[in-house]
């Protein structure tokens, strides 16, 4: 299990150097995502090409969590299906909710260390507003 400075480090790192934090003029399926208790705003926009997520970003603001989260979900599901991405938005989910094997987890990579976040509950809704956006979205496309 990482410690807590692991899990600081991790989430300061998304935090102040997001790597998807940015605009992404080309993206074809772009949908705003609000916790309005909060105040967490994210515009997630993504570029699928033939079922395949070829390119993500997001712009907005948010709390440390929200942005680091969003952040660690893009770097996950670049390159992956649609049916991939919904599966690690499924994996992501349970695991906040205490629900993953260790070997799910796994496949989260570093979004594993808002495992514990659980705990805070206030904080829940601002660790998955990526990840139900990212949801909202491809269902919507599917629809």
């Amino acid at each position: 299990m990482p410690s807590n400075t692991f899990y600081n480090e991790i989430l300061t790192d998304h935090n102040l150097h997001p790597g998807h934090k940015h605009d992404l003029p080309d993206a074809n399926l772009v949908l705003e995502g609000v916790n309005p208790s909060c105040g967490d705003d994210i515009w997630l926009k993504l570029k699928v090409e033939a079922g395949r997520i070829t390119d993500g970003a997001f712009v907005g603001d948010g709390c440390a969590i929200s942005q680091a989260s969003a952040d660690m979900m893009l770097d996950l599901i670049i390159g992956k299906s649609e049916e991939e991405a919904m599966k690690l938005a499924e994996i992501f989910l349970r695991m906040i909710k205490g629900e993953v094997t260790d070997e799910e987890m796994d496949q989260l990579e570093e979004a594993s260390v808002l495992k514990d976040i659980s705990h805070m509950p206030a904080r829940v809704k601002c660790a998955v507003l990526g990840w139900h956006t990212m949801e909202e979205m491809l269902k919507t496309e599917k629809e």
